[in-house]
Order: structure tokens, then sequence, then C-alpha cells
């Protein structure tokens, strides 16, 4: 069997684990709790390849218990009854330590058979996950487990893990081999916090250096494994929802360096999709009235994004993106909008007002027959006082003008044409 390279060189102790300092150094409530051998329930969430199975790996192989591993993508209910079974068994005499890789993917019944065993102790549960458990473990399982975060791993954390592995790789018989400082450096970066990808990228270049009959990995070499970045990018999962949030939050925030960054990030994953439509919300939710212009133009940008395609869609897009950045903001027209919805679902609302009806013939009980409809543009300045709201919201103010140039001189014309107008 050709084992990866990613699992000869998996850390056998927690010192040996790259990153996640924030749990595992000295002192830490985690790493104290793990040593003590008191193992609770624990769920572990983060992206792939930043040592979730390892220190899972690690904690199973220091405790006294029996250990079974399962991963949520192919484990049935008949694989967690016959865990369940050995309870109070010989082969389980200090108890059994479940590892469920990809808890995501088990289903509710599934998720909800491990509850009477976790809940008395005799089955201690870690479980992994790369989405995020508080939308997809069932809650009665999560109360009982302790949720820690695993997060990416830097350049910095990269570059130290890659040079133990070459270490560890000289210390077999018959093999030496380096990497070019230039190399490592690539790569660190171009592995997107992903340790396992690093590594799978080194084991190329190792096994091309065995076929060749040379000991020195170089930066070409390096970017020829890794020549399209490993940036995270899941169009169902976090990942994907985490880059759209930070791109509209980086327009909204007016960070045009940002923004593009996100903008990029989305296109290199081939997103072009979702990079239009969260552009054309932004522009008329975060810009909006402050310069309503900018929707057209906007619009005009996505048409001529998605009429050219990747890899030249980016130009356009580009324009668009430091144009809303740098733009004058205002969401008082959403904000507006979100009040008359809420007021809806309510229930605030009532009848249409009699003037603002479509013409029709009134019911014998109308006290007051007659639409008696003021035609604004009979009236100077195009403007008279006259009922729009239904009785039940009269008084109700939804929009308020934003304190932006344009809305602030809409204003000043309105208040002076109704204060006339008296």
């Amino acid at each position: 069997m050709n084992e990866p390279l990613a699992q000869q060189l998996r850390p056998q102790c927690l010192e040996d684990v790259c990153g996640q300092q924030h749990l595992l150094a000295p002192g830490k409530v985690f790493r104290s709790t793990i040593e003590s051998g008191k193992i609770p329930n624990m769920i572990f969430y983060g992206p792939s390849g930043v040592g979730k199975t390892t220190v899972a790996s690690i904690i199973a192989k220091n405790s006294n218990m029996s250990l079974h591993k399962l991963n949520g993508t192919n484990a049935s209910t008949s694989d967690i009854k016959s865990i369940i079974g050995e309870i109070g068994t010989f082969h389980a005499t200090g108890g059994i330590l479940l590892y469920l890789d990809e808890i995501q993917y088990l289903n509710k019944k599934q998720q909800q058979s491990l509850l009477e065993c976790i809940e008395d102790g005799s089955v201690t549960l870690i479980a992994s996950t790369t989405e995020n458990p508080y939308f997809y473990i069932y809650n009665a399982l999560l109360s009982r487990c302790v949720v820690f975060e695993f997060k990416s791993l830097s350049p910095e954390d990269i570059q130290h893990g890659l040079k133990k592995a070459v270490d560890r790789l000289n210390q077999q018989p018959n093999q030496h081999f380096s990497i070019d400082a230039d190399a490592l450096e690539y790569l660190s970066h171009a592995c997107g916090g992903d340790m396992r990808k690093a590594l799978g990228s080194l084991e190329f270049a190792v096994t091309a250096c065995l076929a060749t009959g040379n000991n020195g990995i170089n930066l070409e070499m390096i970017q020829q494994v890794s020549q399209h970045t490993a940036m995270r990018y899941d169009r169902e999962g976090d990942d994907h929802y985490d880059i759209l949030s930070a791109f509209q939050k980086s327009m909204r925030g007016s960070d045009p360096d940002a923004a593009l960054h996100y903008l990029a990030r989305l296109l290199e994953a081939g997103d072009l999709i979702s990079a239009c439509r969260r552009l054309l919300v932004c522009a008329c939710e975060d810009v909006g009235l402050a310069w309503p212009q900018i929707i057209p133009i906007v619009k005009a940008a996505v048409d001529s994004a998605q009429m050219l395609g990747l890899p030249e869609a980016r130009i356009p897009l580009a324009d668009a993106v430091v144009l809303v950045a740098t733009s004058p903001k205002s969401n008082s027209a959403y904000i507006g909008i979100n009040k008359a919805m809420a007021d809806l679902q309510k229930g605030k609302s009532g009848p249409i007002p009699r003037q603002l009806q479509n013409k029709h013939f009134d019911g014998e009980d109308a006290q007051k027959k007659g639409q008696f409809y003021q035609y604004p543009h009979d009236a100077p300045n195009h403007w008279l006082a006259q009922q729009y709201l239904p009785d039940a919201l009269l008084g109700v103010q939804y929009y308020q003008y934003g304190q932006n140039k344009a809305e602030q001189a809409a204003a000043m014309y309105w208040q002076k044409i109704k204060t006339s107008s008296q």
C-alpha cells in the first residue's frame, strides 16, 4: 500500500502539531483537559488539513479507551450499533472512544442513536466537521459536546511543518532532500492554510526527485505541482458564504482593496454569478439613494461581465466594485422597505383609500359615493396634500432622508414645496 506522505508524517504528540496554539499552547484549557486524561465529548470544527484528525488521533492514542473510527460519508446505523454493542464487554474495559469524522453527513436518526451512550458516559465522542456544527448537527447531540474551532494554518505554520517533513524524510536510509527557501515560501502561501495540501505538493516534488536522481526541490518544481491556488471554496459551504459576506461588507465599508481581494477569490473559483449578484445587491442596498445613478451603471457592468465571460469579466466587475466601494453610502430605502414589510407581516394593513382605488361604482352601503381623487399635476409644483396610506397606518413613516448630499437636497426641495402649499 502506497501510504500518502501526509499520513506517514502525521504528528504523534501535541508538541509536533503545527498551529492551533489557541488550543494547544501550554496552559490552555483544551490542552490541560486533554493531559488530565479525562476526555470529554468534543466536536472539532474547522477547514480541512488543519489538524483535526491529527489531534483526535493523538488524544485517542494517549487514552486507555478502545478506539473506533467512523466516517460520516459512509457510516451506517448498523456501524454505530455495532460499536454501542461493545459497551461493557472485555474489549471495552477502559471505555469506548468513538472518533467520528465528517459528522455532518450523518442524518438525524443516526446522530440520535448516540445520545444515550454519550449521556451516560459509556461512549466518549470526538467528532469533526468542516461545516458549522450549529447548522448541521442535531441540537440534542450538540448540547452534550464542547465545540472547539480549528483555524486555517498561517504560512509560518505551514513552513514550520514542511521543514519538519523534509527533516523526517532525510532520516530515511539513502535519502537526502533539500528545498530552496523561495520554493518553501511559495508553497506555504499557495496551499491556502491546508497542511495536507502542502504535503501533497511536496510529495509530488519528492517523487520527481527520486525519479530523476535530483535531491534539490526548487521553485519551478513547486510551481508546477501547485499551479492553481488552493484557496478554500465550497459553493454550498461556509467558505462560500464567508467570502460573499466579506465581499459585500468590504464594499459597504468603503474599502476598495479588500473588496477587490474578495472579488478575486470569487472569480478565481469561477463563481461569476455570485459576484454579479452580490455586486448588484450592494449597489442598491448600500449606496442606494446617496447616488441612485450607480444602479444602472453597475447593472451595465454586470451585463458586460456576463457577456464577456471569464477571464475578461474581471475588468468591468473590478470597475464596478471600486465604484461601489468609493461611493457615498445610504441604506435609507433598504431600512424603509424592511419596516414596511415588517408591518405587513404583523397584519398592519387595511383597505386602500377610496381616492386611490381604480375607478368603479360604490356599493349601496357607501356613505360617501365617488372617488374624489385629486390629480397632483393639476396643483402648483405638482403636489397637494392627500391621504395615501390606509387609515390603519396614518402617520407611519418608513422612509427617512439619509445624511448625504443627494437625499438632503431632496429633503430641502420637498420641505420647501410642502411649506409653500400650506
